[in-house]
């Protein structure tokens, strides 16, 4: 495909919310973003006009200072958790809901934790009682089993286009269960769901400033649904999800 018509297709897909945007640095690795108005620009630069942001500095340092960093933010902020900390976490989780936050987000590779640990279960339970989202890490084909049977609402960040009938099989009986779009790259991955389980279960997510976004965002500009669908997707779901005006 010539650059040009790429680049004009990318141009005309505007991203109105984007659920992975990450404000922070990993440890020896490049690229993080610890400017908000640094991270904005890079948002608006992908054709982004709004997202929900998490704080590394809480997932992998310091969980009340790293959520008051993003609260501090324009976005619309992400609570994080210390999942190696069960008790701490219900005291983050009762201060976020307290400040009105509407979701969290879980890092259970960064923090080394498994699905079955007991405070995954216990927090995640906790967090679905107090009506936050759920924006979750991990590998949906053993992450989705904390989550199951409480009525949830899970936006599954790293469904990988190989998983996808996985996530699918348990969306069926989830109706709280949804996917990003950022590693549904094969030929009909997005609308292998919107036709098994529908279009509104999936979100855009960029992992900005962490991955490239041109691939998901062509991936969903060149997808066969319609432009009402596209625009669910980029965006109009996951301001209903999280209580955004648009």
């Amino acid at each position: 495909m010539p650059f040009r018509q790429i680049a004009a297709q990318l141009g005309e897909l505007r991203i109105t919310f984007d659920v992975d945007a990450l404000l922070g640095a990993y440890p020896g690795k490049d690229g993080g973003i610890t400017d908000s108005g640094e991270l904005g620009a890079a948002l608006r630069e992908a054709n982004t006009t709004a997202a929900a942001v998490a704080s590394l500095r809480a997932a992998l340092f310091d969980v009340h200072s790293g959520n008051d960093e993003v609260l501090a933010t324009d976005f619309t902020p992400v609570g994080g958790l210390d999942l190696r900390d069960a008790l701490g976490a219900e005291r983050e989780l009762d201060r976020l809901a307290e400040l009105g936050v509407r979701a969290i987000r879980l890092f259970p590779d960064e923090q080394h934790a498994e699905p079955d640990f007991p405070a995954v279960r216990h927090l995640v339970r906790r967090a679905t009682e107090l009506g936050f989202v759920v924006l979750s890490g991990g590998d949906v084909r053993r992450f989705w089993k904390p989550y199951a049977g409480l009525g949830a609402t899970v936006v599954f960040l790293d469904t990988h286009f190989y998983h996808l009938g996985d996530f699918l099989i348990a969306a069926r009986e989830e109706m709280g269960f949804h996917t990003s779009t950022r590693l549904l790259n094969s030929p009909d991955a997005v609308e292998t769901v919107a036709s098994s389980v529908g279009v509104e279960r999936m979100v855009y997510g960029s992992r900005t400033p962490y991955a490239e976004s041109a691939v998901p965002r062509l991936r969903l500009a060149r997808c066969g649904l319609s432009a009402s669908d596209v625009a669910l997707i980029a965006g109009t779901t996951a301001r209903r999800l999280l209580g955004v005006d648009a």
